[in-house]
């Protein structure tokens, strides 16, 4: 997302070039990240071979032209461990608390609303968020909700009032999409902009796979 993001600031794209940019952003971050990085062609078997190998490597190389071969990207999720270091939370539930937390980031990077948010902001939102959202069973009591939030705004230089402001922007956007998945597909369209604000979601998703994106 980092990758596509950069490129569509800098270079204009057709609509029909989008699927090759987005397989070359994946192919590009594959490499950056797994130890067994995808390949061109499992890549342009994704794309039901609408590109072949030759378009994709080329398209490759454009791409890490206009992002000036800088592919060492922070993102919100490379704070959640830094993060999750600092919480009076017991080891064997650390996974869940991070579970949650890398649910609302990949929410995030859907949403326009966050493009401009720095991906610190992101994270500590997320993780206030998910403790919240867990209802603090796994956090000590020492560590309550206002007091996290401050914690976490003085370790990314933040004021605890936009911290907590990117939290209830995720917490909104969570609610609007468990509604939408709840809703028959047919009704979906008509009230994407009119959501009512009255059923209260105390809990979120184990996995990001639970929510319809």
């Amino acid at each position: 997302m980092n990758y596509m993001d950069r490129f569509l600031s800098v270079e204009p794209t057709k609509k029909s070039h989008l699927q090759q940019l987005g397989a070359v952003c994946m192919f590009l971050a594959s490499k950056l990240k797994e130890t067994m990085p995808l390949s061109a062609e499992k890549l342009c078997i994704y794309t039901d071979n609408s590109i072949t190998t030759t378009q994709l490597l080329q398209m490759e190389l454009l791409v890490l032209n206009k992002l000036k071969w800088d592919l060492a990207s922070v993102t919100p999720l490379d704070f959640l461990d830094h993060f999750l270091s600092q919480l009076a939370v017991r080891r064997e539930n650390r996974p869940i608390l991070r579970k949650h937390a890398q649910t609302f980031v990949a929410l995030c990077a859907t949403d326009v609303k966050f493009i401009a948010s720095p991906p610190s902001m992101i994270a500590a939102g997320s993780m206030v968020a998910a403790v919240e959202g867990l209802q603090m069973r796994m956090v000590g009591n020492s560590l309550m909700s206002q007091k996290l939030t401050e914690q976490l705004a003085q370790t990314i230089r933040s004021d605890p009032d936009c911290l907590r402001a990117c939290q209830e922007q995720i917490e909104v956007l969570l609610e609007t999409s468990l509604r939408l998945a709840q809703q028959p597909q047919h009704t979906v369209a008509m009230e994407t902009k009119n959501i009512s604000e009255e059923q209260d979601l105390s809990t979120t998703p184990t996995d990001v796979r639970d929510i319809n994106i």
